[in-house]
Formats: C-alpha cells, structure tokens, sequence
C-alpha cells in the first residue's frame, strides 16, 4: 500500500548564523577552498541551536492538531454530500472541491513547521515564535474556509488599496507534497479585479537556513528589492539551496502556472529575475524558456559550471570524467545563449563583485551570436544592487513590458542540446540525431503561407500555431522547405490555427503519419537519471536480500542516502512501496525508483527481460561488456517496459552528493543513463561507489 515514509535527520554544523533578506541577496555561508575538500564536508543544511523542549513540543501538538482540524473540515463536508439529494447534493460536491484545492495554503503552514523541527532548522530563538505565528494563520485559515471563503479572501487579499504580501502552498506533482511561495500583490489589485498585470519571478540567493519556515516568514513581511507598480511578484521556494535546478526548477513551473489560475496575469508580461544563486536561475530559465518571458534581468550567479568553479571557488575540474562534462550543458547557459534572441535581457554585476564573471562569460557568448548584452554595473559596488543601477533597471525593463505583445513571431530561432527543453514559440522538436549534441533550428513564415525551416541534428520536428495564432495569408495550405526538402501541408484551419509534424529520412524530410511506437528518445523521455525525479516518482524497495551481501549492504545503504537526501536536500515528501506492493496504477502514474536486483527486487526481476542490462549468475551484463556481480552495482535509467512513458530507474536517486550542495555551480548530473560502479570500498560524499563505466543510450535507448 502506497504510504509516506517521513524520515528524521539530525545534521550536524559548523556555521554560525549570517543575517540577510534571502529575497533580496545572497546569504551565503562559506565558499572557496575550504569547500574542495571531499572528505571534509561541512554538512547542508546546517544544524540549528538548541529550543526549548516544551515549546518544540507544543509546537508539534499545535500542528497536529491544524492537520486534524483540516481533516474533520473535509470530513464534515463529505458527510454533507452523503446527506444531500438533488441540487443541493451538487452544491455540497462544489463546495468539498473548493475546499480540498484550498488544502496546500493550509498545511503548508503545519509542514514548514514540522520540517524545521525534524531537521533541526530552527537558527534562533525568535524563529519558534515565528513558528508560533505561521500556525496561527493555518487556524485563521482554516476558520476562513469553513465560511466559505473565496482563495482571494483566504490569503489575505482584500480592497487592493495597497500593497498586500501573501505567503501560501501549492502541491508538487513530483512527491506530492506542499510547497511554499510568497507573492506581492501590487497596490491598486483587488479580489474583483480581472484586469491582466504584469507579473516578475523573482528568484532568491542562496541562503544555507534558508528553511521553509524562515522562507514563509520573510515572504509574510519582506516584499524583496523590486516591486514594479501593478506588477504580481512571484518568490518561488524552488525546494531549498539548488539554485532552481531539477525539481526546483519544476517547482517554479508549477508555481506560477497555479497563481495563474488564481490571478489575472498577462501571458505576454512574464519577465525573469534573479540575484546571486538567483541570478544564476535566471540565466538558466531565460536560455532554456526564451519565449516564456517578455525579459530577463539576472544579477550576478553564476551561468556555466567550469569557469565559475575555476575562478570563484579555484577548483581543480582536470580529472572530471567527460561523460559529467557532457552534462554540463544541461544547465551551463553559454551553450543556450542564442536562444535570448527571443528574450530582451537587461544584466546586472556589481563593479567589485567576484560574480560579475557570470555576466562576462555571458556576454562573450551572446557576441559570438550577433548581440550586445546590455550589462548594468554598479560603480565600486560588490555583491549587491546600486541603488542608481536599481533605477535604471527598472526603467528598462519598465519599456519592455510596455512594448511587449501577443504577436507570435514569423521568425524562430531555438537551440537546445536535449529533448528535455525542446519548444520554442510554434516549433517544437521531438527527435535527435545525438542527445547533447548542439540542434539549431530556424524556421521562418513569410506573408504568402510558405515556411522555411533549417536544421542541425534534428530527426523530427512538430510546427503548432494554436487558435488564432497563425499571422499570415488565409486561407492557405502552407508549402514548406525544409533542408532542402519541398512539402505541401494540410490547409490551415478556420480559427487560424494549423500543425503539422515532420520526420527526416537520410537526407529528406517528409511529412510524418506514422503511429510514433518506436522506441526512442523523446521529449520527457530522454535521460538522463536526474530526469526521472523531475516529474511523479515513487521509490520502490526491495521485499527480498540479494545473494550477495557486499551487495545488499551497498543497496541498503544507497536507497536511505536517496530517500534521506530527497527530504533533506529537496524538501519532498517520500512516497515509498515495496517491489509486491507495486500495482497497475502506480506503474502507469509514477516513474519508478527501484532499488536491489533482480534477486532481491521482484520488479526488477519482471521487467529484466525488457531491460538492456542483465543480472546473470555471476556478471552484470550491458551490451558486449561483462562486470563481476560480486563487487559491482547496476544503475541505468530507461523506459519501464510496462509503460514507456514512464521510466524505471535502478539503483539512484538525484546524482549529485553532499560534496555538490557546497556550490550550486555543482549540482549539475553526475551520471548519465547508465555506470557500473565497483560497491567494494562503499560510496563517497561525491558517488556511489568507484564508477568503472558509464555512458549513455542511442536514441533507440541502445548501449552506444
């Protein structure tokens, strides 16, 4: 049966607390030399001091009892369903809907709460009071939502005659739990109002006690360093220090499409914003979701992973394997640059700041592609904004909203390196010739129906103009070339929209009817392992030992580290089931994380004939190549042969280690889509083991 596994951790510190506002600049703990020192890593997230026992206690009962006030909320109004006939029993059925989606603003208070309290993350004594507050406003809620209360009047928007912080939850569907965000609503908004404003995602700095509690309590009292009049400004947690990579950057998603649901937020005036760790989010979102936003304006950070380590933490990179290189580029921002061509940026350093080489980089990149970064720098300024830099930023990026419109553009410009951010405007590419080899597209539309497309390392290509979208002459049965290839399209639609997907055959394109059952990569299906815990997963344990106990212990051990680090690392909610627990539902729904072989984990040993690794008596089996079973380990990532729209992973969870949360240029994958690691001497704070071998599947998910 399905059930949360909720561990407790105590983690040692060595840190003493560093003031700052997370929402306005970096509070960084330590960086430099004394963090390159793999066998001495200072533990993330620190420990927190000593609390009194009694308010600790009452601190848990009162969030116990939130939780069971909520559920007899949702009790009393199911039983109304059952009690109801007619109209009244539809009313009964609305009103349960609209108080389960009110459930993340609710318990998100008790569970910020309760994580501080199992991992030890309370820095102050005026922290618990805090606490103290944010259950508070759960009871507040809670007695709001029996009356019926709308979610504007909920979290505490009201007249709109001025400015209103409002702190709330929203539920991941990566683990299902309740994620924190702080948003400021601008003065002049009230909860009546439709009328669509601009809204900036603002990401935070790195803040090492940066737990959801001290999160939820900043975003209550702190509106951050810009709030543009009627302008929605958006914190997203992105699930502690991982500079909104992986499941943080997921998080954000998630988090702004829900307050898009709830508020009146102009599609076309989405910007991006950032300072330090923030900064680096935003080159990384702004290269990655180009047509997104109508502007990025990253402060500082960092926007690639080699130089950074190099010059700010003076890391020795020369024996990084070339598999971990290769994945580098999954967020390393200059390999993306040309993607800004659809989004109008506005940088900003500190004249003295160290982390001004995260804009230089970037913009030797961005003029190797034709364009001129415009680079605020604040004169004698370190790592923080210039107020003077501050007015200009904002007058820029002021213009840029007032120019910025629903017009979908005739030219597209997109390169990627991976499947994994694959669209940009109405092109979408769905196939490769290599996964991390450079795809550029450009497809132009001229005012006579005719497309031209170019391509580099593309195999297949989907063309969408959604209702409305389409900008040239109609009616019209588009003609296309591409690479070459002359094709005539289906006639674009009567609310003006059209599509049509494409599939290149050797040298020529064509026109691609075919069902699509093959077995390939594919957007959302691509790799690597990290992939597979950026959308719905569940851990899957073992129900039997395996053979060998060198291996068993090893397994043991890996599947608490993944478990631990999830909840520590990535705030999340542990969705855990044994190998015979495992149903038709979970294996359609979830990505599955399974631990063991195919001796000790009865998922494994089904699916193993579909799997391209074997476990036979003596030997783990991938391809050509034979390793003794008796010292190694298997881990690879592929499609569940059950549902190959969902993966299977064997033997991993994220892949970076403690040693990576010193530096968020860090956290970057450490394994591809498959390794073999000698288990003999155990694992390290930076892999699983002695990594002999690793690499990635084809695109047919074959060994290479």
């Amino acid at each position: 049966m399905l059930r949360k596994f909720l561990l407790a951790l105590t983690l040692p510190c060595l840190l003493a607390s560093v003031p700052g506002t997370p929402f306005s600049y970096s509070n960084v703990c330590a960086d430099g030399p004394a963090d390159n020192i793999a066998t001495s890593v200072r533990p993330i997230p620190p420990i927190g001091i000593q609390i009194d026992g009694n308010k600790i206690e009452s601190l848990r009962k009162r969030c116990q009892q939130i939780r069971k006030a909520w559920q007899q909320t949702l009790a009393e109004a199911s039983q109304t369903i059952e009690a109801s006939k007619g109209w009244q029993r539809d009313a009964a059925i609305k009103r349960l809907d609209k108080l389960s989606r009110l459930t993340p603003e609710i318990l998100v208070f008790p569970r910020s709460v309760e994580m501080a309290i199992e991992l030890n993350q309370f820095y102050a004594e005026t922290e618990a009071e805090h606490a103290g507050v944010l259950l508070d406003e759960a009871n507040r809620r809670i007695a709001l939502a029996k009356q019926d209360a709308s979610w504007a009047k909920l979290v505490g928007i009201t007249d709109g005659q001025s400015q209103t912080l409002v702190i709330g939850g929203f539920e991941s569907k990566i683990d299902g739990s309740y994620q924190p965000y702080a948003l400021v609503v601008p003065a002049g908004f009230s909860a009546s109002d439709s009328r669509p404003r601009r809204l900036d995602l603002w990401f935070h700095g790195r803040g090492e006690k940066l737990s959801e509690l001290n999160f939820l309590w900043t975003g209550s009292n702190n509106a951050g360093q810009y709030t543009p009049a009627e302008t929605f400004v958006l914190h997203p947690y992105g699930r502690y220090s991982n500079a909104f990579k992986f499941a943080g950057e997921v998080d954000v998603l998630e988090a702004l499409e829900y307050l898009q649901t709830r508020l009146p937020v102009d599609p076309q005036r989405i910007s991006a914003r950032g300072f330090s760790m923030g900064g680096a989010a935003c080159w990384q979102f702004a290269t990655h979701y180009a047509d997104r936003f109508f502007a990025a304006n990253p402060g500082a950070g960092f926007s690639e992973t080699p130089e950074f380590l190099k010059s700010f933490q003076q890391e020795d990179l020369s024996e990084t394997p070339d598999y971990q290189r290769t994945l580098w580029q999954l967020y390393d921002c200059p390999p993306w640059s040309r993607n800004l061509i659809h989004c109008s940026t506005v940088a900003y350093s500190g004249g003295i700041d160290r982390q001004k080489q995260a804009a230089d980089v970037m913009d030797v990149s961005l003029a190797e592609q034709g364009i001129d970064l415009v680079h605020v720098i604040g004169p004698e300024t370190a790592h923080q904004i210039h107020a003077d830099s501050k007015i200009e930023i904002e007058s820029r990026m002021a213009q840029l909203a007032a120019m910025a419109d629903g017009n979908v553009p005739n030219q597209v410009d997109l390169t990627t390196y991976t499947l994994r951010y694959n669209r940009m405007h109405w092109v979408h590419l769905t196939g490769l010739q290599q996964h991390w080899q450079r795809s550029h597209v450009t497809a132009s539309l001229n005012d006579a129906g005719h497309l031209t497309i170019e391509t580099t390392n593309a195999t297949k290509l989907e063309l969408s103009f959604a209702s409305g979208q389409w900008q040239s002459t109609f009616p019209c049965q588009p003609s296309i070339t591409i690479d070459g290839s002359e094709l005539v399209g289906p006639p674009v639609r009567s609310d003006r929209s059209w599509s049509i997907k494409l599939v290149r055959h050797g040298d020529t394109w064509a026109v691609d009817d075919s069902a699509g059952n093959a077995l390939r990569k594919r957007p959302g299906m691509q790799g690597p392992i990290d992939d597979a815990l950026m959308d719905s997963f569940l851990f899957v344990l073992p129900s039997k030992s395996s053979k060998d106990k060198t291996f068993q212990q090893w397994a043991e051990s890996e599947a608490q580290h993944a478990m631990v680090h999830w909840r520590k690392h990535f705030r999340g909610d542990i969705r855990v089931v044994h190998d015979n627990e495992v149903t038709k539902d979970m294996i359609m729904r979830h990505h599955l994380i399974a631990f063991g072989d195919p001796d000790s984990n009865s998922l494994l040993a089904r699916l193993q004939d579909g799997l391209p690794m074997r476990w036979e008596n003596d030997a783990i089996v991938l391809g050509d190549h034979r390793y003794p079973r008796s010292s190694h380990a298997g881990i690879l990532i592929y499609p569940n042969p059950s549902n190959p729209d969902k993966y299977i992973v064997a033997n991993s969870g994220f892949t970076f280690r403690e040693y990576d949360y010193l530096n968020n240029a860090r956290q970057t994958p450490k394994l591809p889509d498959w390794a073999i690691v000698d288990i003999t001497e155990g694992a390290t704070t930076r892999a699983p083991g002695k990594v002999i071998d690793a690499g990635f599947f084809n695109e047919s998910w074959q060994v290479q």
